[in-house]
């Protein structure tokens, strides 16, 4: 997989009714590799605390499936899930409706509403085909025939914006559309403190949330709580930073850090994250 890709704007599960997940495949010979492939060499360090390969099995992610990723970004998970499913199954990607959007520049408003675009350029280039043979929309402009196809959809580390913009029930109205009906959700998602108050960890933007307000939202979309994994929690983290989740890394992005407190966050590592598995209600 070429580098045009980056340019693309194990605890044990605790089961509740967990789903079926096919034994072994947390060391599928493919997913290894293209987790090990010279193409990821400038994401491979985050892979301890990520941990894609488990991740994946967890949300019972197999390479024949139609997976959609909600809000690729900077396509870290991309560069996972397309090469690993692009060949026997259906990627898919996915965005908010940027017509609901408030921008402050017309630069930020017209690089938002060619992401459809630009994503099927830059991934088509990276898997080696064209542009029409990359499936992604805006969640308002999702094709009839998608209605009921998919297998899973993915939302990595993105519901603390959806939240705070209030985003997620379009979002997740949309998920629940494209699922089949067994179909699930996984998500993954910077985790606030035990015992701490919504103030702090939902009607203000850190980048963390609290869990039983993501299962909250869920519930309200129409989806039950299937499972949770401790896979990417971090216990090292005290989620309490003055600029949030931002303060370490990858982006040790709030305020000028010294390089004694960049040291410092480093080795604290990425947030503590909830790992779920959500399935539809009935």
């Amino acid at each position: 997989m070429k580098t045009a890709i980056y340019a693309l704007a194990g605890a044990a599960a605790l089961a509740v009714a967990a789903p079926a997940i096919a034994d072994g495949h947390a060391t599928d010979p493919a997913l290894t590799a293209v987790l090990a492939s010279p193409d990821r060499a400038a994401d491979q360090p985050r892979d301890k605390y990520r941990r894609p390969a488990e991740t994946l099995h967890f949300f019972g992610v197999k390479p024949d499936m139609t997976v959609v990723e909600y809000g690729p970004g900077g396509g870290w998970y991309t560069r996972v899930l397309a090469p690993y499913i692009m060949k026997s199954g259906k990627y898919i990607a996915i965005n908010a409706d940027s017509d609901a959007a408030t921008y402050t520049t017309r630069a930020r408003e017209a690089r938002a509403k060619g992401w459809t675009e630009r994503f099927k350029t830059g991934l088509a280039e990276a898997m080696g085909t064209k542009a029409e043979d990359v499936t992604a929309f805006e969640i308002d402009e999702m094709p009839e025939e998608m209605e009921g196809t998919a297998d899973r959809v993915l939302i990595f580390r993105s519901m603390h914006g959806l939240n705070i913009r209030n985003g997620a029930d379009s979002v997740l109205k949309a998920a629940r559309k494209l699922l089949k009906d067994d179909g699930m959700v996984g998500v993954v998602q910077h985790r606030a403190p035990e015992g701490a108050s919504y103030d702090d960890y939902g009607a203000r933007q850190r980048g963390y949330m609290r869990t039983q307000d993501v299962v909250a939202i869920f519930a309200a979309n129409g989806f039950e709580l299937a499972a949770e994994s401790e896979i990417n929690a971090n216990p090292k983290d005290t989620a309490d930073y003055e600029g949030g989740v931002w303060t370490l890394p990858p982006m040790l992005s709030f305020g000028r850090q010294s390089a004694e407190e960049q040291a410092k966050h480093r080795a604290i590592g990425e947030s503590d994250r909830m790992t779920l598995l959500f399935k539809k209600a009935k």
